[in-house]
């Protein structure tokens, strides 16, 4: 089990280091909003980060 705990952390970072590379401050916090708003099941937070993200994705193609 702390095996699989240290990988999933570990590509949660990897993920984020990759969001703020490719997207900036902005992405940075349009992730931890979504997942903050995951975590605490809040449809609002999460809501908000995902729009963010799906907006920084459409303005990069």
């Amino acid at each position: 089990m702390p095996l699989v705990a240290l990988a999933v952390a570990a590509l949660a970072i990897g993920f984020e280091q990759l969001v703020q590379w490719e997207y900036g401050p902005m992405g940075i916090i349009a992730f931890v909003a979504l997942s903050v708003g995951l975590k605490a099941r809040n449809t609002t937070v999460s809501g908000i980060g995902a729009v963010i993200l799906v907006m920084l994705l459409a303005q990069s193609g």
